[in-house]
């Protein structure tokens, strides 16, 4: 009797634990819409890596991105329109001034917003310092390197649904 509880209890733990799932972002039918798995790893001191699920929507003007735990619990929310971005976790909200200054203090780096959404719709940009690869953007892999200036800063995306 005790073998056939523990599957039944693991498994109305991870009920509780969908439940707990953060609604997927999609407010508005109209705006833009990614959604995949996202690797970004930053050289810097020390070196920072993170892997999540992601859900982007907006523009590089206004948008939210959510990202994902392992479970589907909400990791962490960006938000940002012009003159001000938030960073929603663990640790409560932060406001910041852009997008830009949010990401730079919160991952030591910027990464290039404006050019990310261009190479999202498939169209070269250009990002100083940046190198993208589009090249299997059609079967949802799009690829962002930077070079300079340091720290080197990679990032890629798995692009599982898209509405441009």
């Amino acid at each position: 009797m005790r073998r056939l509880l523990y599957p039944i209890q693991l498994m109305v733990l991870l009920a509780l634990l969908a439940g707990c799932a953060q609604p997927a972002l999609r407010p508005d039918p109209t705006a833009s819409f990614w959604q995949g798995r996202l690797v970004l790893r930053v050289d810097s001191q020390p070196a920072q890596s993170l892997s999540a699920s992601f859900e982007l929507q907006g523009s590089a003007a206004r948008g939210s991105l959510l990202l994902l735990g392992p479970l589907g619990q909400a990791v962490a929310r960006l938000d940002w329109q012009p003159g001000r971005a938030s960073l929603s976790d663990s640790n409560g909200v932060r406001r910041f001034d852009s997008i830009d200054d949010l990401l730079t203090q919160s991952l030591g780096t910027t990464l290039p917003v404006s050019a990310l959404f261009e190479w999202l719709a498939g169209r070269e940009a250009v990002a100083p310092g940046w190198q993208a690869d589009l090249s299997e953007l059609k079967q949802g892999r799009l690829g962002a390197r930077r070079v300079q200036p340091a720290p080197v800063a990679e990032l890629r995306l798995l692009i599982e649904q898209a509405t441009p």
